[in-house]
């Protein structure tokens, strides 16, 4: 594969670097930024800015309203807007909702698309992923399912609670994983505003980028229609593998662009900083530390634009977008510390935006799947197809 930007990248990678510098990086510090993420207010802001920028909803179809990016356009975009904890937010390609933008579009029906897709891709409303449950409820293992919905004449009855749902506070609407009678799951789709949806509670968390927050939110006897159905019935796992082996790489693609800034701040800080005689970068611990970097971010990248690449080709990926998703979020992770240690008292306080890229990180390496969850699936497969050679 080709490895340069064509021009019409370039242009576009231009045009979102300028807009996250110039209209995103200022409003990092907007008070309206709070501990459960950007407020109503501030993100209406931000996605008006983007709309006027024409970069609003950008991997949305055109048909939608979008740029129609292919997965390798996305990961530039994705990077630059990363740049800042605010750029994803401002536009429209934050966490869940990009996924489920993504969701929408294959499986949604057309009544669907126009009810609750359309209002989204305009940045008008938002939206959550309610899956994950507490013990002994689906975490990192999805077939623990314990929402329920049992079929009730021409409508389904949901009851269950799950948590760790980000975006919950806020939301429009939500996709909800359900398990059913016969041990199929199925997705449905409901209104936020509906009786039987509890918000329990905000979940207090070491991030604080993600709009809404994370939530605890029951389903008490929640009715839907059959024609709330997302795609079929039975068919909830395969639908979420649908949404998750992209949006695994398009959070790897988001936290590349904070990691990147992160070391832009140290190096600046390494190349200027005084210590024993000499600037910090011209002693060997911390000049290493930033080849490091620089090596981590690469790798990163290559993880990146490789699996893109094969989605782009319309190969499933799942096995690539596990590496992907271990290689880039430690990798990411280690160039964050790393930074935060060249930084010294800097990077333990608000001085810099490094503390709270920082503390924003470190759940990268367990949402979307654990580290160690994404290994024991790569290794099953490894060995499922060694299985044949060892026979011979």
């Amino acid at each position: 594969m080709n490895f340069e930007l064509t021009p019409t990248q370039q242009t576009l990678q231009a045009r979102t670097r300028a807009f996250i510098a110039e209209h995103v990086i200022p409003l990092e510090n907007d008070p309206r930024l709070g501990p459960h993420g950007p407020e109503e207010s501030l993100r209406q802001h931000l996605v008006g800015l983007a709309r006027e920028a024409g970069l609003l909803t950008p991997h949305a179809s055109k048909e939608l309203g979008g740029l129609g990016l292919s997965h390798v356009d996305k990961a530039i975009v994705f990077e630059e807007a990363g740049y800042s904890r605010l750029g994803p937010t401002a536009l429209n390609i934050h966490a869940p909702d990009e996924g489920n933008i993504h969701l929408m579009e294959v499986v949604a029906n057309a009544a669907q698309k126009a009810r609750w897709l359309v209002p989204q891709v305009q940045g008008l409303t938002r939206s959550c992923f309610a899956m994950t449950e507490p013990a002994p409820g689906a975490g990192a293992d999805p077939s623990m399912l314990k929402t329920l919905a049992v079929r009730d004449g021409n409508d389904y009855v949901i009851t269950g609670e799950k948590w760790f749902i980000t975006g919950a506070y806020g939301a429009t609407y939500v996709i909800i994983m359900a398990a059913m009678e016969d041990g199929t799951a199925t997705m449905f789709l409901s209104d936020m505003s509906a009786p039987g949806i509890e918000l329990v509670r905000h979940m207090d968390s070491m991030d604080t980028c993600f709009t809404g927050g994370h939530a605890v939110m029951r389903f008490n006897q929640l009715r839907v229609t059959a024609d709330q159905v997302l795609g079929e019935v039975g068919k909830g796992f395969k639908y979420a593998q649908i949404r998750l082996a992209p949006a695994r790489l398009t959070h790897c693609m988001r936290w590349l662009g904070q990691a990147r800034r992160a070391n832009d701040v140290a190096t600046a800080y390494a190349a200027t900083r005084q210590a024993f005689g000499q600037t910090l970068g011209q002693h060997e611990g911390v000049g290493f530390m930033l080849a490091d970097n620089e090596i981590d971010m690469q790798t990163a990248r290559l993880h990146i634009w490789h699996t893109a690449w094969l989605l782009d080709q319309g190969q499933t990926c799942n096995f690539e977008s596990s590496r992907a998703k271990v290689v880039c979020s430690e990798a990411e992770w280690r160039v964050v510390d790393r930074c935060a240690q060249i930084l010294g008292g800097q990077g333990v306080t608000g001085e810099t935006e490094v503390m709270r890229i920082f503390m924003d990180m470190r759940s990268f390496r367990v949402y979307d799947g654990p580290s160690e969850v994404h290994r024991w699936s790569m290794a099953r497969k490894l060995l499922k197809a060694a299985a044949p050679q060892v026979a011979k």
